[in-house]
């Protein structure tokens, strides 16, 4: 490929100072064109510009979703079981791994023990189960006893660590 080849594959432009015929520049801003505005009206803009945000409310978050009524029902049940050996309760211990709720008021628990061979292994899902169910809303629990993955001290809330002496 010669020179005159590479030469028409490249769009030249032309420096920054040099007017191109037929093409108008725009004005360029000047500090003199400046408006002057007070801090009142600066305050007032702002004002205007937040109002909608602010007035603005969240969504309300389903029932069964992190943050409806119902699901927060089922989180605060749980919270009220403790695990016989530790003084700090399960959802907080990170026994829980997640909680599910359909429309018809189905609540699905899944959870783990901090061991298989923890003593309290038969009776602890049944006591899930009966605490869940008797929450106001909730038609049927169930609850799922996983060991994958497998609980480790990770899993615990910061305020389950400082009542254990681990922060």
């Amino acid at each position: 490929m010669n020179s005159s080849d590479q030469s028409r594959d490249r769009i030249i432009a032309p420096p920054p100072n040099e007017q191109v015929s037929g093409v108008d520049h725009p004005p360029r801003a000047r500090v003199s064109d400046l408006v002057e505005e007070s801090a009142t009206d600066r305050l007032t803009r702002k004002k205007d510009y937040l109002e909608g945000f602010l007035q603005k409310e969240a969504a309300p978050a389903a029932t069964g979703e992190p943050g409806g009524d119902l699901y927060e029902a089922i989180i605060a049940a749980l919270k009220d079981i403790y695990d016989p050996e530790i003084p700090v309760n399960i959802y907080d211990l990170g026994l829980i791994y997640g909680v599910e709720v359909s429309e018809n008021g189905h609540a699905t628990v899944q959870m783990t023990l901090t061991t298989p061979h923890c003593p309290v292994a038969e009776s602890m899902p049944g006591e899930v189960e009966l605490r869940v169910g008797a929450v106001p809303g909730v038609g049927d629990a169930e609850v799922n006893l996983v060991w994958d993955p497998p609980w480790d001290p990770g899993k615990m809330s910061d305020e389950a660590k400082l009542e254990l002496g681990m922060l």
